[in-house]
């Protein structure tokens, strides 16, 4: 599960790469961090296989050099349940 918070210009940019790695599924929500401002947090499921080149796409297209550009967070996913149709696992993601 990679998670990262990001500036809010970023978004379309960053969707466009990550459907070009094969990512279909993103949650994007809006949020306030202390300090900084309006930012929006992402939450990808993806597989291992292409996790790192997710990761090194989000860096490289959120990077602007200032302070603020954002951070991501990688965390194990235990389980993926779709509730439309019941898959489970990586189908499911």
């Amino acid at each position: 599960m990679i998670t990262a918070v990001v500036r809010p210009f970023k978004l379309d940019d960053l969707r466009k790469v990550i459907a070009q790695l094969g990512v279909q599924g993103v949650t994007v929500t809006e949020v306030q961090e202390t300090g900084f401002g309006p930012r929006i947090r992402i939450e990808i499921a993806v597989e291992d296989s292409i996790a790192e080149p997710v990761i090194e796409a989000i860096a490289n297209v959120s990077r602007t050099g200032r302070i603020g550009d954002g951070k991501i967070f990688i965390g194990n996913l235990e389980q993926a349940f779709r509730i439309r149709t019941g898959e489970t696992g990586t189908a499911a993601t």
